[in-house]
């Protein structure tokens, strides 16, 4: 999938681009039946709420088959080869869910700002690729980004330990509000929420501010969230364990674009 004039302009004004239902309902069925089965398991990748829900399922590219093939697919790897003008690696893939009445926050922070600081990546040319899982609505717990703030560059953060299960770091009040203000244009609010249907994809600057409320509704909301990273720009500290910050820089070599239909129809027949 090549990126347009126009989309390119828009990511690099905006900082994010979305692409309503970029994969099919059956491509879809596949990947939320094995991110259940994943989430499901008692493993040190599979990260949990406080109440004990499931909130992040880390590497799932590195022991099951369809998220490899997620993980090499050309819709999402070629328009960060285009972007960054070289091959890319994986720095990092989650599962992150927001299950029904107890999905917690994530916090307002920059992505950058962690690859940064705890792994050593030296510049921001790496990129979060969002693959929607279930309908995400403006009231379940929906991403929100706050347009433009990519272009103020890396921004002081504090390390937040004890708000969520997973260590942050996060911006303070006072600074999102002065980036949301300069990003309201014709009495608009300066926050947007990408929302859609199972099959969209949306994908934002490193350092694009951004954050997800709570989802106390009966809808849950799960996402695949895969991190692309120029392969000169990989990271230089190990600090954090290898299933969250992989160490493997090999460059991605894109599957063919009907990947994960194969495979969906391979095993189905195998079932039958």
């Amino acid at each position: 999938m090549k990126l347009s004039q126009e989309q390119v302009k828009q990511f690099d004004d905006q900082g994010y681009m979305f692409f309503p239902e970029c994969f099919s309902a059956e491509e879809i069925a596949l990947m939320s039946i094995e991110a259940d089965n994943i989430l499901k398991m008692d493993r040190p990748e599979v990260w949990r709420e406080k109440s004990g829900a499931p909130r992040t399922g880390f590497a799932a590219h590195t022991f099951n088959e369809v998220f490899r093939l997620l993980a090499h697919h050309p819709r999402l790897v070629e328009p960060l080869q285009q972007v960054f003008g070289e091959p890319v690696y994986v720095h990092q893939f989650k599962l992150n869910a927001k299950a029904a009445f107890t999905g917690d926050v994530w916090q307002w922070h920059q992505d950058y700002g962690t690859w940064a600081r705890d792994d050593g990546m030296p510049e921001p040319r790496a990129m979060n690729i969002a693959v929607y899982l279930d309908e995400v609505h403006p009231f379940n717990g929906a991403l929100m980004l706050v347009p433009k703030s990519h272009k103020h560059g890396t921004l002081e953060a504090g390390h937040d330990l004890s708000t969520t299960s997973y260590p942050l770091w996060t911006l303070d009040e006072s600074t999102v509000t002065r980036l949301c203000r300069e990003a309201e244009e014709d009495g608009k609010p300066g926050i947007v929420a990408p929302v859609g249907k199972p099959g969209s994809v949306l994908m934002f600057h490193g350092n694009l501010v951004h954050g997800s409320a709570p989802n106390i509704t009966p809808y849950p909301r799960k996402i695949i969230y895969l991190t692309l990273c120029a392969v000169s720009n990989h990271i230089t500290k190990f600090t954090r364990p290898e299933f969250i910050a992989h160490r493997d820089f090999t460059p991605i070599q894109p599957v063919d674009d009907g990947a994960l239909l194969e495979h969906a129809r391979a095993h189905r027949v195998a079932a039958e």
